[in-house]
């Protein structure tokens, strides 16, 4: 009632500068790579200039402050204890990174709410500004000839910044996963994991299960994975998500073989394959998706509307 009475509507809060302090929020907190998809796809729908690439420089410009699991040490409520997301904010303003006069649902801009911030006296789950967890924050975009409409890495909570290795080339997650129980993927590999998009899956499942798998099997540190499906938040590990265009849309993913060489760069901003532009071309004529099951008809409509990754996976 309160919003009403102000005559306060959405398109007064999702704006441009309302949307970059999201992002700066998930850079900071070491969110999840989700946070690319939907934050995206709300531009879309609210008609805001917004794209993949401004989720890499915010991310570059800001420091990785909060301490939370799944590389960190604290949860959800500890943050809550701390001070919650005030608190966050508040690190946003000191940085220079807010732009504090977005306007909020309480009627407040969201730099008078990093004002109210109730610190809680020796709290260890959001950094101060001189004392980061990491310099840059904990998402990174990369491009190259196996990623031309960009994919998405959570470098949270790891130090890897680069691999280069031989594909192992799955159709599905459950192929995958097969594999990695049997003890078939080895250090040093790199697994690929398609025909998971928002149209091959259909609807981009989570790779959880396969990520957890090979960090139990020891493989954490060892492997890289990429996907043109998407992570959970608790992924851990060299992995690349969202990789677009998918399989299924003609995407260069869709044309990798076992034994291909794969370098995944963090620094470099590149995910490529070592072939010659005319071998992918060669193999991107002959690629046919593999046949599966049709899907049910809800999701077969979405997979015959929904866009690429890298636009949000929304309908058209």
């Amino acid at each position: 009632m309160d919003v009403l009475e102000r005559g306060q509507t959405p398109t007064d809060i999702i704006t441009r500068e309302a949307l970059e302090n999201a992002i700066a929020a998930v850079a900071t907190s070491g969110g999840s790579t989700n946070g690319v998809l939907h934050l995206l796809a709300v531009a879309n729908e609210m008609g805001v200039d917004l794209d993949i690439d401004d989720f890499d420089r915010i991310s570059e410009r800001t420091p990785l402050l909060c301490d939370l699991k799944p590389s960190g040490r604290f949860v959800a409520p500890d943050l809550y204890a701390a001070g919650g997301i005030p608190v966050v904010l508040k690190r946003l303003k000191e940085a220079g990174i807010l732009h504090e006069n977005a306007q909020t649902v309480t009627g407040k801009t969201v730099g008078q709410h990093a004002d109210e911030a109730r610190e809680t006296d020796g709290q260890e789950v959001v950094r101060p500004l001189d004392d980061p967890l990491k310099a840059t924050g904990g998402l990174v975009i990369l491009r190259g000839n196996l990623a031309p409409e960009g994919c998405v890495v959570k470098v949270a909570g790891y130090e890897r910044r680069r691999q280069t290795g031989p594909a192992r080339v799955f159709e599905s997650e459950e192929d995958a996963m097969a594999a990695v129980r049997a003890q078939g993927i080895k250090p040093g590999d790199v697994v690929v994991i398609r025909n998971e998009g928002p149209a091959g899956g259909p609807g981009m499942r989570e790779m959880l299960a396969v990520t957890a798998a090979l960090v139990g099997e020891g493989l954490g540190e060892e492997v890289a994975l990429l996907t043109d499906g998407r992570f959970s938040g608790a992924t851990h590990g060299l992995m690349a998500g969202h990789v677009a265009p998918e399989s299924v849309r003609g995407g260069p993913i869709g044309i990798v073989r076992d034994g291909d060489e794969i370098t995944l760069d963090i620094d470099a901003r590149r995910l490529d394959v070592k072939l010659s532009d005319d071998e992918i071309a060669a193999r991107t004529k002959d690629y046919r998706p593999p046949d599966r099951p049709a899907p049910a008809a809800a999701l077969g409509k979405y997979a015959r509307l929904v866009s690429s990754a890298s636009l949000g996976a929304v309908t058209r």
